[in-house]
């Protein structure tokens, strides 16, 4: 029997690596459409990652009920406030007051204690509302007027940040004061253990937020409404979506959470503080795009921010652990948040 060709040979070659380059396309192409389909699983991954790498190097110091609780505290009112900006960014907008609207209703909820005299409950009440008005007039002048979501939302965040210091009159309420008086503005602030662990009340309610507000958007009209607002909203005007509605629902219920924020944040520091939460906006931002909510709207789960949320504190926890300069945490977080647009971007481009 003759021996083949060069030609033959060279065919034989070619042909091997264009299965090759095919089997790697198909292989690319799965990877790409689970994760276009599964948003929150690189997220995921990377917390695991994270924990096993971390755990790896600390031992039983980080692998601790204490350390895994610490965890869960630190990141509780990032991660509530997360909540309120994935639902802003899931229709593609952005919310730059959600720090300013939590520390706005928690001095509400504090000077109408202690200035205005009215009981608790009600203090908590007017608190939410005004977080809730707040983000009323985000939506309405987002939705009904059409101005972009990133100046309004700068122009608000100015406003709430200077009422907030013009009524407090720079003035903090201390801890003991609101132990003594009105115990139950610190209600999240209390804590209870469970099996070696101790879990305050803030988680909880951070942990029902992400479950109930997962089920809500995935269950629901309104949750597949946000996501076609996102998405495209012509088209889901077009198929008889009130964009304008739920536009304004949203920011509603973005305000709303985060007063309740402001709740949890004097449980957590214990006093009502008007410099408190500073950094609230951009670290609510930092959850969402690390957790695989796309910046573009239409994409992305609160499972996701919950995880992103999660992966910024066992980062912050676990470099603290080890000694490290506190820089490292920004460093590392700043390349996360870049690895995490950049492969938003090509899951976008190559689904497309």
């Amino acid at each position: 029997m003759s021996n083949p060709s060069e030609a033959e040979q060279g065919l034989s070659t070619r042909t091997e690596s264009v299965a090759s380059f095919e089997l790697q396309l198909t292989l690319l192409s799965r990877i790409q459409h689970a994760l276009h389909s599964n948003p929150a699983l690189v997220p995921l991954i990377v917390l695991i990652l994270s924990v096993l790498v971390f755990g790896a190097l600390l031992g039983t110091k980080f692998f601790s009920s204490f350390a895994m609780t610490l965890i869960l505290q630190q990141v509780a009112i990032v991660g509530i406030v997360g909540a309120a900006q994935s639902l802003v960014i899931l229709t593609a907008g952005i919310d730059l007051s959600v720090g300013a609207i939590m520390v706005l209703s928690s001095v509400v909820m504090g000077q109408f204690t202690f200035r205005l005299g009215l009981p608790p409950a009600i203090a908590v009440v007017c608190g939410l509302l005004v977080g809730t008005f707040i983000g009323f007039v985000n939506g309405w002048l987002i939705a009904r007027i059409r101005l972009p979501p990133f100046i309004v939302t700068l122009g608000i965040w100015q406003i709430a940040l200077a009422t907030n210091f013009l009524y407090s009159g720079n003035e903090t309420i201390r801890a003991q004061e609101i132990e003594a008086n009105a115990p139950l503005l610190q209600f999240f602030g209390k804590s209870f253990t469970l099996g070696g662990a101790v879990f305050t009340y803030g988680v909880i309610f951070f942990i029902a937020l992400v479950l109930l507000l997962a089920y809500v958007l995935k269950h629901t009209a309104w949750g597949r409404h946000v996501y076609a607002v996102g998405d495209d909203p012509e088209a889901a005007a077009l198929s008889g979506v009130n964009t304008k509605r739920i536009l304004i629902s949203v920011y509603m219920l973005s305000g709303l959470i985060c007063a309740f924020a402001g709740w949890v944040l004097i449980g957590r520091i214990g006093s009502v503080s008007p410099t408190s939460g500073q950094s609230a906006n951009i670290e609510s931002i930092t959850a969402v795009v690390i957790g695989g909510i796309s910046l573009f709207g239409g994409r992305g789960s609160i499972l996701g921010m919950f995880f992103g949320a999660l992966i910024v504190g066992v980062f912050s926890l676990g470099l603290r652990l080890l000694g490290a300069d506190a820089q490292w945490t920004y460093l590392l977080i700043g390349a996360l948040i870049i690895a995490a647009v950049a492969i938003d971007q090509w899951i976008r481009k190559v689904s497309a």
